[in-house]
């Protein structure tokens, strides 16, 4: 689904993974499907292209225009748990949050210029090869792009992430993985996020963006409405030297996790429970 595109086939698969307790599985249709051979290829033209005169250029006008829309398309969303981050040591760090739509990273890029951070987004590679504009942005926002094999992982990734983090950025890593489109509910979470926090010696930003419903349809989809977001920033968590990063993750993803349950708990005031409802998906009229 590229933005609007068959959002009931998404719910569909959403509601599918739900109940065989998948809750990171890819959902999404319509995506470029690439070899991994492929992607190689495009990550490694993508870091070609970052140091040409043509690369530099077009990340100015790309950093101008996400800020552009950070600002307008997020002109409603408000911030909670601010205060969290009044004790934050200056530097980078890793910030994680739910994952429910292409351009979700817009509110948090608000709560970066909020606190005067460059924000950083690890993406799928293939997310390169989106169409029309997602592309541009992909390329030309400050992405750092993750191949799925293990020499980039335990290599190239780490190094482009630690050149991030030196320049005091804050790195966008979606611990939930997949995309699921207006999906309210935190889903499990996956250790990457954690080991790179604990091995890099970097805070977790841990935030939770609510998704409120407005009373007013979406003009090109009569069975949506549309929505807000509420971004609830939460206690940051930091790293523990004294043990193994391996070890360390562990308690800073489920600390992660257990931090999220509650704030959407407290939001929405309901217990969290993986049963789909028509609810789950914020601005889904189902009819």
């Amino acid at each position: 689904m590229i933005i609007g595109d068959d959002r009931e086939r998404v719910i569909a698969n959403i509601k599918r993974a739900t109940e065989t307790g998948d809750l990171n599985a890819k959902v999404e249709v319509g995506d470029p499907v690439l070899s991994l051979q492929e992607r190689k290829d495009l990550v490694n033209a993508f870091w070609q292209e970052q140091q040409s005169l043509k690369g530099k250029l077009n990340n100015k006008v790309g950093h101008t225009f996400f800020n552009t829309l950070a600002r307008v398309l997020t002109a409603s969303t408000t911030f909670t748990g601010l205060d969290n981050l009044s004790d934050l040591p200056r530097g980078g760090a890793i910030i994680t949050t739910n994952h429910f739509n292409q351009i979700d990273s817009l509110p948090i890029k608000r709560l970066a210029n909020k606190t005067h951070h460059h924000l950083t987004i690890a993406i799928e590679d293939t997310n390169l090869k989106l169409p029309g504009i997602l592309s541009y942005l992909m390329n030309y926002v400050g992405t750092i792009p993750l191949v799925q094999s293990t020499s980039y992982i335990s290599d190239d990734f780490p190094k482009h992430l630690h050149h991030a983090l030196a320049q005091d950025d804050w790195v966008l890593i979606y611990p939930e993985q997949e995309m699921w489109w207006n999906y309210r509910k935190p889903r499990t979470l996956q250790r990457g996020a954690y080991y790179f926090a604990a091995k890099q010696n970097v805070p977790i930003i841990s935030t939770f963006i609510e998704i409120q419903t407005l009373p007013k349809l979406e003009k090109d989809h009569p069975h949506f409405e549309q929505t807000k977001y509420i971004v609830h920033v939460l206690p940051p968590i930091y790293p523990d030297t004294s043990v193994s990063a391996n070890i360390d993750s562990k308690r800073m993803l489920k600390q992660d996790y257990q931090q999220k349950v509650a704030a959407y708990e407290n939001a929405y005031q309901r217990k969290l429970d993986y049963t789909f409802t028509p609810w789950d998906i914020a601005g889904w009229r189902n009819k």
